[in-house]
Formats: structure tokens, sequence, C-alpha cells
């Protein structure tokens, strides 16, 4: 299938489009900013530029589905009265404008699939919530039910169409887990207000996994909670991180805390939901981390922070090989502002063994690096492992493999930043900014040097 993706660039997107890829479907991604989501995204697929909420694109008539996860994030500010406008325009007026467009088409997809949340229903400490239990009437309930609202007149178009309510979405990298994660690594976590509310949660690759079946099945329908069958109390979530951590977890925060700090969003944190999954095991669907604790040791195992993306290119993966495998050619794909300059190379050709060196300097700091490959493997791949340089550990793995009739360029980057979790926390945010500018820059140079200027093979 042609699958159309919205918020592709978000935690649950990124995971999603691995799982499209390897089902052989083709991905068109809605952006906002088509530069960064190129750098952010872990395939290459086509990206269209989207302003939401208002912004009508330019799409191809050929899409299959629709999978619509884009919406300003619920937990990344204070629930200011300006601030409660965009959540709920970015998901009930997006979803509106979006479904008009293909309303006009002669031959709409086939399959629509939106996100929306158990924030849908009232509080509950006992009843388990099914998809047929009544709404709340707050601010988080309202934006649900107009989003739903939205979503199913797309069945008026002849769309096969369904809502997965998600739960609290836990996986690496981002999303909850990395709020929750830093203050629980340093021995500062514990139970928030008295700790017996209900945390209806599901990992992140669950997500990706319903949302895939749903696109694959058409018994999939309606509203469908998206929740891990075996919900938890916070402090029996509290408890089981802690443990895997080896940390203590003793600081309880109060409830009038979390409301003084917060305000109206504390109520995120506060909920007590006990969400069914029953409808989602009744489709077939088997859950990959069915259990919290599974699920939080997978999670806690992946320290540090990855980047992952890739870059198809219309040229014979030797030639594109022999350039990245050159290390004069390293300089080519480096901005001028990082005044990078190779001071040394143990060989003229990348192979197992080569040790790199080089400088650069970065916000006026002149760093050495060293970099050693260790592993290689001629027109496919090799890695870099550095052995001296900025980072406590950064790992980069360059793969080339063919694909309609080109190339596709994949980096994959595993880092970790000096300074332990302090470290991390008040660096991590501006050093994935000039990451993504880094790799930007890189892009460019590709889709210059590759697609619109191609270089001969004597150039590399």
């Amino acid at each position: 299938m042609n699958v159309l993706v919205t918020g592709a660039t978000g935690l649950v997107g990124r995971n999603l489009l691995s799982l499209l890829k390897g089902n052989g479907h083709e991905v068109i991604a809605l952006t906002r900013n088509p530069d960064t989501a190129g750098v952010r995204l872990p395939i290459a697929c086509q990206i269209i530029h989207w302003a939401p909420p208002t912004h009508i694109p330019d799409l191809p008539e050929n899409i299959d589905a629709v999978i619509h996860l884009c919406g300003e994030g619920i937990a990344n500010g204070r629930w200011t009265r300006k601030r409660k406008q965009e959540i709920y325009d970015s998901r009930v007026l997006s979803t509106r404008n979006l479904l008009n467009l293909f309303s006009k088409y002669s031959s709409p997809p086939k399959v629509w699939i939106s996100a929306s949340a158990i924030g849908y229903y009232k509080h509950s400490s006992h009843t388990a919530l099914e998809e047929t239990s009544p709404p709340d009437t707050g601010f988080l309930a309202k934006v649900c039910k107009d989003w739903e609202t939205e979503t199913f007149k797309a069945t008026a178009l002849g769309i096969r169409t369904l809502a997965f309510r998600l739960g609290i979405i836990l996986g690496h990298d981002g999303g909850v887990s990395a709020k929750i994660l830093p203050p629980f690594r340093m021995g500062l976590g514990g139970p928030l207000g008295h700790g017996n509310q209900w945390m209806s949660w599901i990992h992140v690759r669950d997500v990706a996994g319903l949302i895939l079946a749903a696109l694959e099945n058409p018994s999939y329908r309606g509203p469908i909670n998206a929740v891990s069958p075996y919900p938890v109390k916070n402090r029996e979530f509290t408890r089981i991180l802690a443990g895997l951590l080896k940390r203590p977890a003793l600081l309880t925060i109060p409830e009038f805390v979390l409301k003084l700090v917060f305000g109206e969003m504390s109520q995120l944190l506060l909920a007590s939901q006990n969400v069914s999954a029953q409808k989602a095991v009744g489709l077939g669907y088997k859950f990959v981390y069915p259990k919290i604790k599974t699920a939080l040791k997978v999670i806690c195992d992946q320290a540090g922070h990855k980047l992952i993306n890739e870059q198809w290119v219309p040229q014979s993966i030797d030639q594109v090989f022999d350039f990245f495998s050159n290390p004069k050619n390293l300089e080519t794909l480096t901005p001028g502002f990082l005044h990078f300059k190779i001071v040394k190379t143990s060989h003229p050709k990348i192979q197992e063994g080569t040790v790199l060196d080089y400088q650069l300097k970065l916000h006026g700091i002149t760093l050495r690096w060293q970099s050693r490959i260790t592993d290689c493997v001629p027109g496919k791949r090799f890695s870099d492992l550095q052995t001296r340089g900025p980072y406590a550990f950064w790992h980069h793995t360059h793969e080339f493999y063919e694909a309609k009739g080109g190339t596709v360029i994949r980096d994959n980057v595993a880092y970790k930043l000096p300074g332990w979790i302090p470290g991390d926390i008040l660096a991590h945010a501006y050093v994935k900014k000039d990451l993504e500018k880094i790799f930007m820059f890189r892009r460019q140079q590709v889709e210059k040097l590759f697609i619109q200027d191609p270089i001969s093979p004597t150039d590399c």
C-alpha cells in the first residue's frame, strides 16, 4: 500500500515507519520541516511539507491509507489558554482539513487510522474502561471526542476508519520515558501523589504493531484501546522501575505540589484509568511487551541515544561505497562551521582496523577526535568507533543497499554524552540540534554529488 503518515517524526511514527517498510509498504510522510524530517526519519521515503492545522498539502492521488498521528505535545508545557487551543486545533482542525481534501478525490484512501487517547474516559479505579464506556467532561475528553468525531466522518466516504485510544506510551529515547528515566537513574524517583492511581500503559513497539495490524486486517474498525492487557498502579510502576535501575525511589511527590507546578496538566499524572485491552486481544493482536517489567527492562537497557536515517541516490552501490570509504571525502561531507580537518589516516582506503585522526571546532572549542574502523564489508557497510573524542561513546555504522535501481545510504549512530545523567539533561537538546545540522548538510551534499551533479567513478 501507499501509506500517508502524519506525525512521522514522533516517537510512534519513527517506530512505525520501519515496520511499514519491512512489510513492503511505501511511505509518504507529511511534516512541518522536510529538511529536519530527512535526518529524523529512519527510512528513505517521500517527504511532503505540511503545516497543520490549516495548510492544505499537495498530495498524490494514489494514497491507499492514512495514518494520522500528528498533534501538539500534550505534556510539552503548562496548559495556558493558548496552549490548549493549539493542542485542540492540531488534532481536530488538522483532521477536518485533511479529510476535506480527500473528500474531493475520485478514489479516496481505503483505510483511515487515527490516534486518540484514553483521556477520553472518566477516571476509574475499579471498573475496567472499555470502548463503550462514557466519556469524561474535561479538556482532554473534549479533545478526544471532537477528534474522533472528525475522524469517523471518513466512514461516509466509504473508508474503513478506526481510532486508537492510546495509553501512556513507553519507549526508548523519547516520550514519557525520556522525562521519567533521568530522575530515577539518579535515585530521585518516587510515587506520584498517593501512588494508587492506575496507569494504563503500552510500549511504543506495540503501538506500532497495532497500527500495522489494523492497516492489514479489515476486522479493525471503530475506537480501539491501545493499552497493555496488564495495567499497573503508579506505586508498582515506581517499584519495578527503581528495582531495574537498582536505585531507591523514596521521594513521593505530593498531589498539591504536582498541581502547583503543572496546573491543569497535572491530571495526566494523577488520573486513575484502568483501561481494558480486550478488544485488541479479541482481534488477535499478540503483544510484544504485555508485562511492565519486561517493557521497562528493554527501555532501561538501552542507554544513550540513537540517530538513524536513510537517503536514496540513483547511483550504483559500488560507486557510492567507494566514495564514502575514501577518508579524503569526509571533508566534503562536513559543514564548514566545524572547521573539520583530517590530521592522519593509517590507510588510504577505509578497511577494518583503519585509524583516523582529525580535528574540528564546535562553538569555538577545538576538539581532537580519533576513530577506529571496527568492521568493514566492502560494498555493504563499515563502522567507526570513537577511541578518543568529545563523546562518552560514539559508534557510527554506515550501511549501503540496493533499492529501486539505486542505492540507499543508511546511517545508524549510537552515542552517549559525558557528564552522566546531569550532563545528558543539560546538553542533549543542544547536541541533538548540532547533529541534525551536520547530517542535514551531509544530505544536501550527497544530493548535490549524486543526484543534481552526479560524480563519475574517477572522482571517488
